[in-house]
């Protein structure tokens, strides 16, 4: 293409895509790398190009595919949970009746009081009552009767 020899290329590409990956450690890139690997080794031993951009295609996809989700399961076990997410599966007092209906309801959790909803639309929580936290959508909190 431009006087480049092919593993010089893979070599370039590899470089920059391991980068990318050290500077976000998010798990974007690394699939490419490997895909890139093998097409830069196969152009080592004078692959022709179509195979090499096939295998880069290739690998890179069986990898994100396959590999994804087992690495994100592992990358994501020891994170941390946010405040929101953390109050899933806890209970909190009804402050404001909720009322789907009507688009009102109020609890409170930690010392913190949320918009709430309830998870049945045709439910009408009362003043006072305990609930499980559910789900949050948006800035509400989803609930149910305990």
């Amino acid at each position: 293409m431009f006087g480049f020899h092919p593993v010089i290329v893979w070599l370039v590409l590899l470089i920059v895509l391991l980068v990318i990956e050290m500077l976000t450690l998010g798990l974007t890139t690394i699939w490419f790398a490997g895909g890139a690997l093998i097409a830069g080794i196969v152009a080592a031993f004078d692959g022709p190009i179509w195979l090499q951009i096939a295998l880069f295609t290739v690998i890179s996809l069986v990898l994100l595919i396959f590999t994804r989700p087992i690495a994100m399961r592992s990358f994501n076990k020891d994170r941390e949970k946010t405040n929101a997410e953390g109050l899933i599966g806890q209970q909190a007092i009804v402050v404001g009746e909720i009322n789907n209906l009507l688009g009102v309801g109020q609890v409170i959790i930690n010392g913190m009081e949320w918009s709430a909803r309830a998870r049945d639309n045709s439910e009408k929580i009362s003043v006072g009552e305990v609930v499980v936290i559910r789900g949050i959508s948006g800035v509400k909190l989803i609930v149910d009767k305990q």
